[in-house]
């Protein structure tokens, strides 16, 4: 009978096909809970480790949660009964958390994004640095108003739009809170630009330099890649793979 797995033998496996000396500077990705010995016969694959989440993994006998949001994000002085990483720990469940390194992975976040938006003749915006999350499509000629509507169709979310007026056919999209890509898709020649979530002033400066923004929701545009990742996961590994139940947290009217 083939062994099981161990959470060392999951995280290895992640590193290799979505690299964890890639992610941003800023980041806390890796393997944050938990013992790298302990054999895993069920993993649970999410976007954010929430106390739900913990709750069903501790209910389903999952034994570590893979998820793309780091269950410890910002330094910490105490965890306590209550806190996530206590609440994973006192079940026995370890974690696996890749976030940008994720995001810029082939194969990871944004091509998971570019799959369900059913764009082809998609490319890397940049060879290397967090500019390399990014991906850009050369479409059939749109307009902003179409472009918004066909994404929302397809993430089954609701958009904002900020319209430039122009003609689309280059479109650069990073899922998430890629905010600060704006002035570097405008000055590709991109003409629109998707992702997860804007600020006011940052679709005021979009349409400064001519670029139609249009954001479909954190949640929306990152969660396509769980079910990519469970299917690795399952393709490589003796244990079951759970995807963990989750919707987005922000409820629109």
């Amino acid at each position: 009978m083939e062994c099981r797995p161990t959470v060392k033998d999951i995280f290895e496996y992640i590193n290799r096909i979505a690299p964890f000396d890639c992610q941003c500077e800023w980041d806390n990705s890796g393997f944050l809970v938990g013992c790298k010995d302990n054999e895993v016969r069920k993993i649970g694959v999410v976007l954010d480790i929430t106390t739900d989440a913990v709750r069903y993994a501790a209910e389903n006998g999952i034994d570590l949660i893979v998820s793309h949001h780091p269950v410890i994000f910002r330094a910490v002085k105490h965890f306590t009964d209550g806190d996530l990483p206590f609440m994973l720990a006192k079940n026995g469940i370890s974690a696996i958390c890749a976030h940008t390194n994720l995001d810029i992975a082939k194969g990871g976040v944004n091509d998971a994004l570019a799959e369900v938006l059913g764009f082809e003749n998609v490319s890397d915006f940049a060879d290397s640095g967090d500019l390399s999350m990014i991906r850009v499509a050369q479409i059939s000629e749109t307009d902003g108003e179409s472009l918004a509507k066909y994404v929302a169709e397809k993430l089954g979310a609701s958009v904002c739009l900020a319209d430039s007026g122009k003609k689309i056919r280059k479109v650069a999209f990073c899922g998430g809170s890629a905010n600060e890509f704006v002035s570097d898709v405008a000055e590709n020649g991109c003409d629109a630009y998707i992702t997860g979530e804007l600020k006011h002033h940052e679709f005021l400066d979009a349409l400064e330099i001519g670029v139609t923004v249009i954001t479909a929701g954190h949640f929306e545009t990152e969660n396509p890649v769980v079910a990519v990742l469970a299917e690795k996961l399952k393709n490589n590994f003796n244990a079951e793979v759970d995807i963990i139940p989750q919707n987005s947290p922000i409820k629109h009217f």
